[in-house]
Parts: structure tokens; sequence; C-alpha cells
């Protein structure tokens, strides 16, 4: 799509504003708008002004101002306003240089495709993240000097199967037996169809939609694979979309790990794969019908898993889903079809073109931007270097002897260690200056300062049932 089919597209559709979209440095799309008459060709030359020391992570206070960029491509007609609004997502630039901004993690994605591309390994990477959610009736929370708490709610929760409801109709999932009994139990069939019909009118194309493994309300909607840079994009789209249908229905949506207590948090396994020439790259004569390249590929996400960590699983909540013995991910090995393994191959299908490698330990927490292009640049560098991953581990995990379990490494168990993992293992990341040393710096200090450090000073709730006593 061109600036002129924006205008067009706009014109058609008697838009009265467009809206311009933009991803800040943490992973939330952020946003202004301007009238339609403001939005011309040459805008998407010159950009537009805005303050970037108000967005996180970002500019300081004395070199403050940025311009958008709007790209054509990402064109579309709002959904969900009031008033016809064409929308658009942004690169961001500086107003001085016009140089592409190093800590715009949108340009950081695009920077990771061309080095793919410079390699010559092949010229796409395709990636399909399953992001997991709750829908939920209410929310509360609150810290302050003298209190803290949360409250979280569900209609469809088993804690409310005792509750006057006038009436209690029954039909709540028991904890870990939401994966997937039909209507009545499952409440939200049709809010996901509602979700997945506005993510096809805006484009994206949707697999499948069902209630996941926990209660209270938790849900998936797959997408199609997509080139990284368009499936980072659809990703925010698809959770402005599921976030907005919710509130329209008088519910609220959360893609934290692990909002609930006692049942499973939510995840991302994150499928990936390289083509070249329109083959795939990762078919092959190897284990599970990979490619020599795609095991190397695999050797290099297990070899930088831990510091992976920091952009895959970027919240101090994130660690309350990676705990090993219940289920998670967090053992660093790969299998054919063993679910306990941080990289699974999936057997679906035998077909060359559905080899990929699905990498179980994301979640959907994280910027895609960052996330996407820092598993990219692990797996190249696994396959530049040759890094083979060793044996498969086809055993349930979580049956091996202690002493056996002992030789499987795992996952970081904090976001403390994971910034401490990506503070001494990224110069993988720095290839072909995809990621910056700015860049990186800045996540970590921004992670430590506004998040490691905020948690650690502050009291649980728990601590006083723990400790009040003592």
């Amino acid at each position: 799509m061109t600036p002129k089919d924006v205008l067009k597209l706009a014109q058609e559709n008697g838009a009265v504003m467009a809206n311009f979209k933009f991803i800040d440095f943490p992973g939330v799309w952020q946003h202004f708008s301007v009238p339609i008459e403001e939005l011309k060709e040459e805008t998407f030359e010159e950009g537009a002004g805005f303050d970037g020391s108000s967005i996180r992570g970002w500019q300081a206070i004395h070199a403050s101002d940025m311009l958008i960029i709007p790209d054509p491509e990402t064109a579309m007609i709002d959904p969900f306003r009031q008033y016809p609004t064409i929308s658009l997502i942004c690169n961001i630039v500086d107003p001085i240089t016009k140089e592409p901004y190093s800590r715009d993690p949108r340009f950081i994605a695009q920077k990771s495709e061309q080095y793919l591309k410079s390699l010559g390994i092949g010229d796409t990477a395709y990636f399909g993240p399953e992001a997991e959610f709750f829908i939920l009736d209410d929310v509360r929370f609150d810290q302050n000097a003298q209190s803290g708490y949360y409250f979280i709610d569900s209609a469809e929760a088993i804690w409310n199967s005792g509750k006057e409801e006038n009436p209690n109709l029954g039909y709540k999932p028991r904890h870990k037996e939401g994966y997937f009994p039909v209507p009545p139990t499952d409440t939200y069939e049709d809010m996901r169809t509602e979700m997945v019909t506005i993510m096809q009118k805006c484009g994206i194309y949707v697999e499948a939609q069902h209630h996941e493994v926990a209660t209270a309300g938790q849900g998936e909607i797959d997408m199609r694979y997509s080139p990284l840079v368009k499936m980072a994009d659809n990703l925010m789209l698809f959770k402005y979309i599921v976030k907005n249908v919710a509130r329209v229905h008088g519910k609220t949506v959360t893609f934290m790990p692990k909002p609930v207590f006692g049942d499973n948090g939510s995840g991302m396994h994150t499928h990936q794969s390289i083509w070249k020439n329109g083959k795939p790259v990762f078919a092959g004569n190897g284990y599970a019908g990979l490619s020599e390249q795609a095991l190397y590929y695999i050797g290099g996400i297990l070899k930088h898993a831990k510091s992976l960590a920091a952009f895959t699983n970027p919240t101090t909540n994130s660690y309350k889903r990676l705990v090993p013995g219940f289920e998670a991910p967090v053992n660093l090995a790969y299998s054919a079809r063993n679910r306990s393994a941080a990289i699974r191959i999936p057997t679906y299908s035998a077909s060359p073109k559905a080899k990929r490698v699905e990498v179980r330990f994301p979640d959907p927490s994280c910027n895609p931007y960052l996330a996407f292009a820092a598993m990219l640049m692990a797996g190249l560098d696994g396959i530049e270097n040759k890094l083979d991953p060793g044996e498969a581990l086809d055993k349930d995990l979580y049956d091996l002897p202690p002493e056996e379990l002992l030789q499987v490494p795992q996952i970081v168990g904090s976001l403390e260690e994971a910034l401490d993992s990506l503070q001494a293992d990224h110069e993988y990341l720095k290839k072909g200056d995809v990621f910056t040393e700015d860049a990186i710096d800045k996540w970590i200090e921004y992670k430590r300062t506004a998040e490691v450090d905020a948690l650690r000073l502050r009291p649980h709730p728990y601590e006083f049932f723990m400790y009040f006593d003592i």
C-alpha cells in the first residue's frame, strides 16, 4: 500500500482522524491522533513530532523531540473508534539527523531481518506466537506505605462455585481442567469468536481459538505465522483487539504471565522457521526431519537462553510461571514431542514446509519486536558458529531421577538473573548493529530500576502471613 492508497482508504471510509501507533520500550502501544486533513503524502516522509521524553526508556528531557514516520503497509480502519479513524503503525526517527532511533523496538526488529538476509542463510524468518491471556470480570490492586493487595475475579472461576449468584449455574472449570470443555463450561466461546472475526477484518489470519488450561477465563487464539516484523505488528494488533472486545462486554483482559495462584500461567510458545527462495531451510534428514541448520539454530537458542529471557520473559511476574517442577518449560533441552522441554519440534505434519522449532519459554508480557529479534539473533549465532545442541531429550523430564535431571541445564529463575545473564552475554545481539550497546544498556538499566528494585523494596502481602509473628 502506498501513501496515496492510504489517503484513498481514509476517504472511502469517511475517516475524520488519523491515529499514529508506536511501540514503547517495554512493549506497550502508544498513540496520538490528528485530524485527517493533517495526514498528507509528505507525512510518510517528513513525519509528525511528539515528546519522546514521556515514553518509558527513551529520550532525556533535554533531547525530547522525536518524529514518527507512518508505515503505509500497516494502514487500516480502527474497528473500535466511534468516529471513523485510520490507524497506522509508525517507526521513530531523530528529528535532527533523520536517522532511525536506536531504541525503537520496531527498528531493531527490522534490522534483524536485514541481518538474516546479509548472511545468505535465508531471506525470511517466520514467527508464529501462541499468546495466552485471561478474561476477567474484576481487578483491583494497590500498594502504598501501609498496605498492599491485589484482587481478581471471574464469574467462570472455580473459586466462585459456592457464591450466591442468584442463581449460580455451576459449570465452572476446575483448576487445570479448562483445556477444553464445551459450553456452558466454556463461557467465552462467542467472545473469542468475536475477537477472531475482528482480527480477520483487520487482516490477521487466524487458525484456531479455544479455552486454555486454567480456570477464570484463560484463552488462546492462534495466528498463522508471518515474517518477523509483520508478526510483531500483528501481535500488538492482536492484543489491542482482544482487550477492546473484552472491554465492550464489560470484561478486562490481562496478558500478565501469572495472575492466578495455583493454576497455569499464560505462556507464548513461539514457532520459528527460516526460508530461502520460497523453500524451508529447516527441513532435512536429521532428528525429527530437521536440517543441520535447524539443529544449529536450536543450539544457538539453548546457548543464549538465559540472556534471551531478559527479552522473552521480561517481567518479575514471568518467573512466577517459570518454576521448576510445575510443568513449565524451564529445562534447556529439545525434543520432538516432549512438551516439558524448552524447545519442541512439532510433529503434526510430515510436510517439509511445516518444519519449525517451537521455543516454549517466552510469555506474552514481552515486547514482541525485541523478543523475536533476540531469538532470531541467537538462532543465527548458532548457525554461524555451528553450535551443536547435543542429543534430544525424549524422556519425560519430570520423571527423570534427580541425578540425571541435574545434568539438564535450566533457564534463569528471576528477572534479575536474566538481566545479569544479558549483561554477560549479548555480543550475539550486536552483530549487524541489530541491538546497539546503548539499547541493551538502557534495557538493563530500566528493568533493574523500574521493576526489579521497585519490587524488591516493597513488602509482599504473603510475608505478613509467614513472618508477622516471629
